[in-house]
């Protein structure tokens, strides 16, 4: 298997992963990174099979110990966090995978989502009313980042006056899903696990004396072939819900309006859809901007069956990295994919992942985004970003950025 560094954390790979990503199909699909100790792969379809190929997983001390993997003893500072992602289902294989995300299904309902749709519709308009008089906001602070959050709080059952806790504690335990975080990092990642983990216990406390219409009662009501969620598996998905649930909407908010203010043509489009009320076109569009500008452009697998894929040798214990930005450009899946058209039917996109991991909150975050640029390019018809170049906030595993000034 060929080696070859890809450096993620270049600031001009993290500015526009594209043109080398799109080397990287052509010549080196498959790759061994001796610096991140991982084999990536490029190519959509080879991407789309490995999701689904239960060789592999997200975990894999269930398979073999620290010491057969040559790990040294758990990091110390991340203690909290390694115990959190030991109880959710994301980071769990069958069966106890199935197990959870059967008992989160039967709670986190399709209906329950749709349900969620008016009250998604009033916090956009209640964020929008703030600022529509000022001309101009940063679209990430006033819009982005409140409105995924409230609605996570509404479907938990977060009181308004604490919600302004989650979007700091999501923010930094996501920075551990990121390659090389620091020191500083895990410990503010393990704090607000243990911060985050108390106020969810105590909420289901409550609900427990006194449920309410909410996902936290409803969790702590499920219950299937006799098997109920312990307080920590409670506690964990809650949390992975939030993350899961909220970064995908918040990045994808300042993504896509960068995708269209870099399009005139498609955001005249998208501008004259949202004047008409036009639904149906939202929901086409919002999978383009997805696929366009991943905001969770790579996942990653681990190994737990030694096997052959398509030439590469993959050995029990490796790491895999899935560049889902780069199958979401692959010209052999998508047609002209380097150019952003929001009519696209055909766009089976990598963004939320494929198989048994397939992400749980893709639905909301999907309900987010439609209502989201449909009011904003409604209300505020000539929104346009006011400073650029607008700066990345680093990493390949979640993609965002740091601002976004926007006029109207």
């Amino acid at each position: 298997m060929r080696e070859f560094h890809l450096d993620l954390n270049h600031p001009e790979f993290v500015f526009d992963p594209y043109p080398q990503l799109a080397e990287l199909r052509e010549n080196r699909p498959v790759f061994f990174d001796p610096a991140w100790n991982k084999v990536f792969f490029t190519r959509y379809d080879d991407i789309a099979a490995l999701l689904r190929d239960r060789r592999l997983g997200r975990s894999i001390l269930h398979v073999l110990s620290r010491d057969e993997l040559g790990w040294p003893p758990p990091n110390p500072l991340t203690k909290n966090f390694d115990y959190f992602q030991s109880n959710h289902m994301l980071d769990n294989e069958p069966p106890k995978h199935t197990r959870l995300k059967g008992l989160m299904l039967k709670a986190f309902t399709s209906a329950r989502v749709e349900g969620l749709r008016e009250k998604i519709q009033r916090i956009v308009d209640g964020l929008l009313d703030r600022v529509q008089d000022q001309g101009s906001m940063d679209l990430l602070r006033d819009f982005a980042e409140p409105l995924p959050v409230a609605v996570i709080a509404e479907l938990l059952g977060v009181p308004e006056a604490d919600r302004h806790w989650l979007r700091p504690w999501s923010a930094g335990i996501v920075k551990l899903y990121e390659l090389g975080y620091t020191d500083e990092q895990a410990k503010n990642a393990d704090q607000a696990v243990v911060e985050f983990s108390t106020y969810v216990k105590d909420l289901a406390k409550q609900r427990r004396r006194r449920s309410e219409d909410d996902l936290i009662s409803a969790l702590v009501r499920v219950e299937e072939q006799g098997e109920m969620l312990t307080e920590d598996e409670l506690v964990a998905n809650c949390i992975l819900l939030l993350n899961a649930g909220h970064e995908a909407s918040v990045n994808g908010t300042t993504l896509g309006m960068l995708s269209l203010h870099h399009h005139p043509d498609q955001m005249a489009l998208a501008r004259e859809a949202a004047r008409r009320g036009d639904h149906e076109f939202f929901k086409i569009a919002i999978e383009e901007l997805l696929r366009y500008d991943t905001p969770l452009p790579m996942f990653e697998r681990w190994v737990l069956q030694d096997l052959d894929f398509n030439g590469a040798r993959l050995t029990r214990g490796m790491e895999v990295g899935l560049l889902y930005a780069s199958g979401n450009r692959d010209t052999r899946r998508f047609n002209n994919p380097d150019r952003l058209d929001l009519t696209r039917k055909d766009n089976p996109h990598l963004t939320f992942g494929l198989g048994i991991h397939y992400c749980i909150g893709a639905p909301l975050a999907r309900v987010e985004l439609q209502t989201s640029f449909e009011t904003l390019l409604k209300r505020l018809p000539k929104i346009h970003i006011a400073k650029e170049p607008v700066e990345y906030t680093g990493g390949l595993v979640i993609r965002g950025h740091k601002a976004m000034p926007v006029e109207f």
